[in-house]
């Protein structure tokens, strides 16, 4: 459950992301979006609920300008990613996002006002790459952290690409699982297998992990 709403968040966080013309401090837009996910969600829940088709639709459509799809996949594919071509990181890398949104979409609507805490920031901006902090309050009361990991673009703007839950990461999750596909057919099967299963393959996937 924790997984899903970390996640969830995550996607909604950069979501409804608005575009500016100077990108603010990744914990300052944490904060203010904390408030604007539960306004969104108070107006489209029911709507969403009803239609999983428009509730992928609206992910898709808001979420890709603000993830950084190629560097997250980048890191997912870790050592496979020098031997990949360009076009095979292109496919792994829309194909890993749409199955990774498709598979926590439900949970978005999950997110419920006062669930989620943004903490204080410590220490310094780093002017690439930041971390910001925050605490997910379970259902049984107790607290668990949760991190999103932002980076700088080129373009001066900060897009989030991993998710640290309870210390865990997201990319290093992933980039085990994803080796272990590789190794037992190879690249191209792997896409092959995102790009027509989706979700159904990341499932496959945890599963063989456990």
């Amino acid at each position: 459950m924790l997984r899903i709403l970390a996640f969830s968040f995550f996607l909604g966080l950069v979501a409804i992301a608005p575009a500016r013309a100077a990108s603010p401090p990744p914990d300052q837009v944490v904060a203010g979006l904390v408030d604007d996910l539960s306004k969104t969600l108070d107006s489209r829940r029911s709507e969403l609920q009803a239609n999983r088709e428009e509730l992928l639709k609206t992910i898709d459509r808001l979420l890709l300008p603000h993830f950084d799809i190629d560097y997250a996949s980048i890191l997912v594919l870790g050592q496979y990613a020098p031997k990949a071509t360009p076009e095979q990181r292109a496919r792994f890398a829309k194909a890993f996002y749409n199955s990774l949104a498709h598979r926590y979409a439900e949970g978005l609507l999950k997110y419920t006002e006062g669930r989620v805490k943004v903490l204080a920031f410590r220490g310094e901006l780093n002017d690439k790459r930041t971390i910001v902090q925050t605490q997910v309050s379970l259902d049984d009361g107790k607290n668990a952290s949760v991190d999103y990991a932002f980076r700088k673009t080129k373009e001066g703007e900060w897009k989030a690409y991993d998710v640290i839950i309870e210390g865990i990461s997201y990319i290093s999750n992933y980039r085990n699982q994803v080796a272990a596909e590789i190794q037992k057919t190879n690249l191209d099967a792997l896409i092959a297998r995102l790009e027509t299963q989706g979700e159904k393959a990341l499932e496959t996937m945890e599963d063989g992990k456990k």
